[in-house]
This record gives C-alpha cells, structure tokens and sequence, in this order.
C-alpha cells in the first residue's frame, strides 16, 4: 500500500509540474518573439544567432547573450526554446529580458572554423585578427544597434564551456556590456579543468567527449548535431579502459579524424600552446566597468579548478568589480530545480532556487536594469557542507583563515604534531594491470556524484593508504586551498599521486531520522553510519613534482618531495567526525594510467607499464603533511 501511495503521490507531482511548464510556455509564447539573425564578424564571418525579444515596446529592455559551441537549438523562428518554461530563464522572462543565443564560430549554423579554446588575442591590429573576445564585441555592437527597444545594457553568461566563452566576453571591452558571469567556466585545460588535472590525463571525460563526435570537422554550417565516431558497447568503464590499453590505442580508436585529440597528443606538457589557452594570463584586459560573478561548485567534477582560480586571477590582475559564488553542486546543479543533496550527501535546503533568487537574478538586474541594490551581496558567498550553511565574506579565502599541516604518523594516525618516529614510511605497490578505480559501482558514464562518493570501498583495499585523526571533540571547518606535501620514495621513476579529504561520519549517523539515505540505481539504500565523504580529491603527475612544462624522472628509491594543491574545499568536519586523508597511485578510469616509467605517455606501448612500490615517509626528518585551511 505504502508503495502505491508514493505513487499516485509521484504522478501527481509530475502531473502538476507538467501543468505548470504548459502554463508558463504559453505565457512565454503570447509575450516574446524569435528573431534568428546572422552578424557579420569584423573578418565577414557571419555567426548565426537566435534572439528572444520581448513584445513589450512601453519599455527598453536589456539584453542577456549566451555564446555556446553546443548550438542554439531549436531552429527556426516558430521553434522556442524549452528552458524559457522548464528552467529558470523563466524569471528572466518575467523581468522582460532580451535573451540571445549564438553559435559560436564554425559550430553548428555559424560560418568560420572552430578552434577549441581559442586563444585571447591582446594585439589585434588588423580586421584579420580575432578572437573570441572580438566575436563577442562584435556581437554585442550588432545587437544594442539592431534589437528594438534594447536599453543599451549587455549581460553575458554561461555554464561550463560558454562559462570560457563568458570569460572571453568580459576581455571584449564593449562599453555596452555591464556584467558577466562566467559559471563553471573553462579556464586551463592542463592545469586542472576537465582533461587535465595537474599534467594527469582525465582520460575518461577527454575521450567520451571528442569521441562522441564533438571534434569532428565541420566543413559547412548544419542543423545537425555532431555523430559519434566511436561504437562501444561496453556498460563497464573500468573494464572497457583497462582492456583498451595505453593511451595510442585510443588514438587508433579515433582513427586520426579528431584535430583537437591529436593536438592532446602532441602536447604532453605545459607548453607555450597551453600557456596561451590559459585565460588566466590574460584577464587584466577585463574593464574596470564590466561587474564580473563567478559561480561554480565545490563539488563539480568539470571544471571546480576553473571557477575557483578565474576568480583568484580576476582578483589579483584586474580592477573591476568582481565576486564569486560557490556552491555544494555538481556541474551546473546551480541552474537546476533542485540543489538539495548530491549523491548521498544532504544539504538541508534547496541551494539553487535560494542561489537563483538571491544572488544572480539581483545581480543582473542590478547592472543591466538599474533595479533593486547589491548591499546584501557579499565578495564571496559560499556553502559550507557538514555545516550545512551559506557563509559571506569579505575577501575569499576568508580573512581569518589559518594554513595548518596535519601530519601523517605510524600507524595510520593523523595529527598536528610532527612525527617523532625514525626511519618510518607506510608502502604499497602500485600495479598499473589493477589500478584504483574511483568508485565502486559498475557503470559506463562517468557519474557526476563521485565528488562525495564512499571511500570505504577504497579504505578495503592494499594499495591505497588511509591516515585518520581521532574522533574529533570539536568542528574544525576548512575554507580555502588544501596543499599535499608529501616525501615520498618510489622503485621506478615516474608515479602519480592521489589525496583525498573524507569527512568520516559517526557510526549512529542519521539524516532526518533515517540510517540510510536515498535509494540507488542499483544495490539498495546507503548505510550513512561511517560513511567515508569524499570533501576533496585531486591527482599529481609525479614528474611535473617540479615544473610542469619541464618533467623529471624520479631517482629511485630516493625521498623526494611531491607538493601540489588540490582545489579549494568549504566543509565543516563535525564533533564526533573523524578526518581521514587517503593516498594511492591511480584514479581510474577517471585519470589514465601512469607506466609508472618516465616515457611519454602518450607514445607509450602496453609493455612499458610496471609496479612500483611506493613509500609515504613519516618521521622527524621527512614529515609527509597535509597542510589545511583552518577557519578560526
């Protein structure tokens, strides 16, 4: 009976909700127009681009632009755009917004060639030299001089990759243009965006992305989305890369028709070609009158790196008026209805709908309509998981933060004393034929939910190493960058190195009342008494310990140090909690494998792959650490 109330509870649900995006696509219907245009590029490209316009003409209306490489579908006049009723640009239709969407160059209905992160060009001098930034400029002097009754106001947005092409917006210098946000914005492709994290190759995402077709050459503009160029039939990820070998026989797989895959390939170091798609170099071209809000998720498994640092960098380079936003969510959760729990973790409140309504919407309107005040928005706004709260501040990280080392003892012990030991390590054999998997569940897709997985399954096995503090007596809440420093020595000459930050709950753990959390897909419902949370996990290439654009092999057998930092984490670790740090030597199939041989990586054969025995010291003279950002 239980069952089949939930049920008719279900349906009803949906039932309403259906009636409600019917009502609201009807409104959106009777009160825009669609306008698709192509704007002529200085260079006489022509990018295509659909307008939602306002009928409203008793009053000017600004004007909100979304460049994407993922296309602006749906085409044609008459062919609206669901999210109008089924997202939150509803509200922006209530506030009367132009809202406009473009193809970015050489994808999908615009002219031009597509070039994956295009570089920022800061010494233009012909109509010849472009850029994204320029396109963007472009556009926006077409728009505020073409769209009727526009208030001379330019927005810009974007999740993700538009997240990049929002960033390259705000270096355009278009006087019209008030306020950007670039939202989980691409930012550096090597250092710690989506196919690279600290010189490690994110194999999994890289090549589900370019082999789904998104890289194939698109000689003429088309209606028609992009056709995957690989068939795999497998359900099981870490079979299916494991099976498929070293990194050349995923080339082999592509069968050389991928530009941007090749040029992957052909850089396997932090070159100048990488340098220039850093747009972090650049972002002192933002203006002092262009507002920027950056937003993303401390727990987005794309681009965390990117929303953190675009941030820092704007700071630090720029003199504009600039903020930032980060919240509990995997990648866009943001822009979604719900934003109440990731994975199995719950956060008390809806934290989308309260981040939509309180932070971007006031934003936007503030810059681009003159409406409402800013007062209440702070320089950082960020949500504090275990806590359970959102927290504002002046500066991010915040004023009062202390940088702490926590230290690996004997014994598998944390602590905030140095150890006393002599001679003392912890080993494991890293075996490249049985490499760690990242979670525990059988699947193909990479799932968004790993950032707060349970790390028991990892804690079981012989070659990950698990360090745990006592149970603790009072919270201690982290906010800011977490840095390894780790003396470790390895039998070979090359090794990656993965930290993990876990929040161990207590044993009696209960949300609501209830011992287990939602159900999964597969396998029941979640025990959350002694969950292992992951807070914060991040990988280095061992080789790039020193410089990432000049790779050096290991010494075997010799201590070295390997120091890196993983991206910032905001989580208060609660009384009765435990903190746990984890270290192994693969991440898969998240991050390919390293041969565990100082070869190039991506020329590599099957056969060059090797164990190696690691060791983690931890005495007087080699202190392995975790050095944490302490909130007092």
């Amino acid at each position: 009976m239980r069952k089949l109330f939930l049920l008719l509870v279900a349906l009803h649900f949906i039932g309403f909700i259906n009636a409600q995006y019917e009502q609201d696509s009807a409104w959106f219907r009777e009160n825009y127009i669609k306008k698709e245009s192509l704007i002529p590029m200085r260079d006489g490209v022509k990018l295509f681009t659909a307008a939602y316009i306002p009928k409203d003409v008793t009053q000017k209306h600004p004007i909100l632009l979304l460049r994407t490489p993922y296309s602006c579908h749906p085409y044609g006049e008459n062919n609206f755009n669901p999210a109008f009723w089924e997202r939150y640009f509803r509200y922006y239709a209530r506030e009367g917004y132009a809202v406009v969407f473009q193809d970015v160059r050489g994808r999908c209905m615009s002219e031009g060639t597509f070039v994956d992160v295009r570089p920022f060009n800061p010494n233009k001098k012909t109509k010849d030299d472009i850029d994204e930034a320029s396109d963007t400029y472009d556009t926006i002097d077409w728009l505020i001089k073409n769209l009727e009754n526009n208030n001379g106001n330019v927005g810009v947005m974007g999740i993700s990759y538009p997240g990049f092409y929002s960033t390259m917006a705000a270096l355009s210098g278009h006087p019209a243009l008030k306020a950007v946000s670039p939202q989980a914005p691409v930012t550096d492709w090597f250092i710690g965006d989506d196919f690279h994290h600290n010189g490690a190759f994110f194999l999994m995402d890289a090549f589900a992305f370019y082999s789904s077709g998104f890289g194939t050459p698109r000689p003429q503009p088309t209606r028609n989305r992009y056709k995957p160029i690989v068939t795999i039939t497998s359900q099981d990820n870490y079979n299916y890369y494991l099976r498929t070998g070293s990194l050349k026989n995923f080339m082999a797989l592509t069968r050389d028709s991928l530009p941007f895959w090749k040029d992957l390939y052909a850089h396997p170091n932090y070159d100048a070609w990488w340098q220039a798609r850093n747009v972090r170099n650049f972002v002192n071209n933002v203006p002092e009158g262009t507002a920027t809000l950056v937003v993303g998720g401390t727990f987005d498994a794309e681009d965390c790196f990117g929303a953190w640092r675009t941030y820092e960098a704007i700071e630090k380079k720029a003199k504009n008026n600039n903020r930032i936003v980060m919240g509990p969510w995997y990648h866009g959760q943001w822009s979604s209805t719900n934003g109440t729990h990731m994975g199995n973790v719950q956060f008390g409140s809806n934290t989308s709908t309260w981040y939509q309504n309180n932070i971007e919407m006031p934003f936007f309107n503030y810059y681009l309509k003159g409406k409402g005040s800013l007062s209440k928005l702070a320089e950082a706004t960020v949500f504090f998981t275990g806590a359970n709260e959102w927290k504002q501040y002046e500066t991010w990280p915040p004023a009062d933060k202390k940088d702490e080392a926590i230290y690996l003892q004997p014994g598998g012990k944390l602590g905030w004393n140095k150890p006393a030991a002599k001679s003392s390590f912890t080993e494991y054999t890293s075996d490249p034929a049985h490499p760690v998997p990242y979670t525990e569940n059988v699947h193909f897709t990479r799932t968004r939910d790993y950032m707060t997985d349970d790390q028991r399954f990892a804690s079981r096995r012989t070659d990950v190493l698990s360090f745990e503090t006592d149970v603790l007596e009072n919270d201690i809440t982290l906010g800011g960058t977490v840095v390894a420093d780790l003396l470790t020595s390895i039998s070979t000459t090359d090794a990656d190195f993965v930290v993990k930050v876990i929040d161990v709950f207590p044993d009696d753990f209960k949300y609501a009342g209830a011992s287990i959390n939602h159900s999964r897909d597969a396998g029941g419902a979640v025990p959350m008494g002694g969950y292992q949370m992951l807070v914060r996990g991040e990988i280095m290439r061992g080789r790039y310990r020193n410089s990432f654009s000049a790779p050096e092999a290991f010494k075997p057998n010799k201590i070295e140090r390997v120091k890196f930092e993983l991206p910032d984490v905001a989580h208060t670790f609660k009384k009765g909690h435990k903190l746990m740090i984890q270290i192994q030597s693969s991440w898969f199939p998240l991050a390919d494998r390293n041969p565990q041989k100082f070869v190039n990586i991506y020329e590599c054969s099957d056969s060059d792959f090797q164990k190696a025995v690691i060791k983690v010291w931890h005495d007087g003279a080699n202190s392995s650490s975790i050095i944490l950002p302490v909130l007092k």
